[in-house]
């Protein structure tokens, strides 16, 4: 049988789509939604208990290993400096030995010049020397002492003899003055008797003009220069070193 729908026009189907049907078994229980987050909240306290309990440890590690590091940096300063290697502690534990391949370290050295003068007389007859000197006179510190670096977080502390004349190096010497007696005569024994006193002059004279301290100091500001650390860096010179 023919459709008697009319022309042009198509015919349609009433067909209804199927409506999902969401059930319990799609659905998330509440007790179960509930234990989920007890557990969650249960696992975060533990995580951050355990971070803060670890906490102390883990600052004590990291400023155990920021001491060593800036005993590495005292170490090499004073190898670069001193070619020295001090004996080392960090918060009382040793922790490197003294070791030194030279035994003295030259700090400052200064040119000094003496002037010196002999006269003896016997039965009216005069003998006269007279002589100058031109040295140079070296101040450092004996590295077969101890030196020692006490590290703490709070601070450094170099501890150490005072620094000291190592040496005296003639450089020229003239003479100024030579008369001799009638019959008394200047001898050889009064020449060396008179060179031998002028190192000990030039020894003297630096001494006065603090060359000893100067080198102190001058240590102190290449370690200032050379070690760059947070703490207080401080020069401690042993009570019973000699100082001159």
């Amino acid at each position: 049988m023919l459709n008697n729908a009319p022309m042009g026009k198509r015919p349609t189907l009433n067909a209804q789509r199927p409506t999902p049907n969401f059930g319990t078994a799609g659905r998330i229980s509440w007790p179960l939604a509930v234990t989920l987050v007890v557990l969650i909240l249960a696992g975060s306290g533990v995580f951050i208990f355990h971070r803060i309990e670890s906490w102390p440890t883990r600052a004590a590690h990291q400023g155990v290993t920021e001491l060593e590091r800036v005993g590495k940096d005292m170490r090499s300063a004073f190898i670069d400096i001193a070619h020295l290697q001090p004996r080392i502690t960090i918060n009382d534990r040793v922790y490197l030995e003294q070791t030194t391949p030279t035994s003295e370290l030259t700090i400052l050295s200064r040119r000094v010049e003496v002037e010196h003068e002999f006269q003896s007389s016997w039965a009216g007859s005069s003998k006269r020397v007279k002589m100058h000197g031109t040295f140079t006179v070296k101040a450092g510190f004996d590295l077969r002492q101890d030196f020692s670096i006490d590290i703490r977080p709070d601070e450094i502390v170099v501890t150490m003899p005072h620094a000291q004349i190592l040496g005296v190096e003639q450089e020229n010497v003239d003479i100024l003055e030579f008369e001799n007696g009638l019959w008394n005569r200047i001898s050889a024994a009064d020449v060396q008797s008179e060179l031998a006193t002028l190192p000990a002059l030039a020894r003297q004279k630096a001494i006065d003009s603090g060359l000893a301290a100067d080198a102190d100091a001058a240590l102190q500001k290449q370690l200032a220069a050379r070690v760059h650390v947070a703490q207080p860096l401080r020069l401690a010179f042993r009570p019973d070193a000699h100082k001159e």
